[in-house]
């Protein structure tokens, strides 16, 4: 039980990794809040978790005014947000060339700009009550240049530096922030876009192998917001089986 108490907050907590954080979480003691685009989604997905008081909010990361409502909500029915775990976000594949501009600015809205929106206002929350854990879902995609992924990529690169900027910013009131960057996960929308040339790639890739599970997202989360991680602080943990570390492999 070592977030015993402590009120979570998971953005786009409905499916995949969002739930699987949120089940992860939960199972250690945390007073599970599940916010998602997808409030009946949400709602489903609270009623899973084991525990009585858990919140679903209806919540639209890329609208100032929603991210404003389900942080009050939060707030009204709790008194404080002790960890937040921006999950929350689309993912898009286009050739650069052909990337519209619709699509650019969509990906960048919900992504990058949705999740500062989520840890502006909760950092606030957090600095009057003592500190707190923000963990930002990141990608690999972030970090190295990738086919299609000029939207998406960019977006997950921001949202590492805006990390590392938020821990620097926030270390003083007592909020330590990180961000965990999966690798290829098996979750019912990664089952559906990665076609067999797509996991053949990522096989030849992947040190481990294999596609990583969600639990795996999930047990990173919770040592990241746990005292166990209590002086790490501006880092970027990479679940990915080592396909973020990894050069030049061969059969021999």
């Amino acid at each position: 039980m070592r977030l015993k108490d402590k009120v979570a907050l998971v953005t786009g907590g409905a499916r995949g990794i969002g739930l699987a954080i949120a089940r992860a979480l939960t199972a250690e003691g945390a007073v599970p809040v599940v916010a998602d685009i997808d409030g009946d989604g949400a709602r489903a997905a609270v009623a899973t978790l084991d525990h009585r008081n858990g919140l679903a909010l209806a919540l639209n990361v890329a609208d100032a005014e929603s991210v404003a409502a389900s942080i009050h909500a939060v707030t009204e029915r709790y008194g404080r947000l002790d960890i937040l775990v921006n999950n929350a976000g689309i993912g898009s594949s286009a050739p650069f060339l052909d990337l519209r501009l619709e699509d650019w600015n969509r990906t960048i809205a919900v992504n990058l700009t949705g999740a500062f929106l989520v840890a502006q206002a909760a950092a606030r929350v957090m600095a009057g009550h003592g500190g707190g854990r923000i963990v930002n879902v990141t990608s690999p995609s972030g970090q190295r240049g990738g086919r299609g992924r000029a939207a998406y990529g960019t977006s997950k690169a921001g949202l590492e530096l805006l990390t590392k900027v938020m821990a620097v910013e926030l270390a003083e009131h007592g909020i330590t922030v990180n961000a965990i960057a999966p690798g290829p996960i098996e979750t019912e929308m990664v089952r559906h876009a990665h076609d067999a040339e797509t996991r053949a790639a990522y096989g030849r890739l992947i040190p481990m192998g294999r596609y990583g599970n969600p639990e795996d997202i999930g047990a990173a989360a919770v040592f990241l917001c746990s005292d166990e991680s209590r002086y790490v602080h501006g880092h970027v943990l990479n679940v990915d089986g080592g396909f973020g570390g990894a050069g030049l492999m061969t059969d021999k």
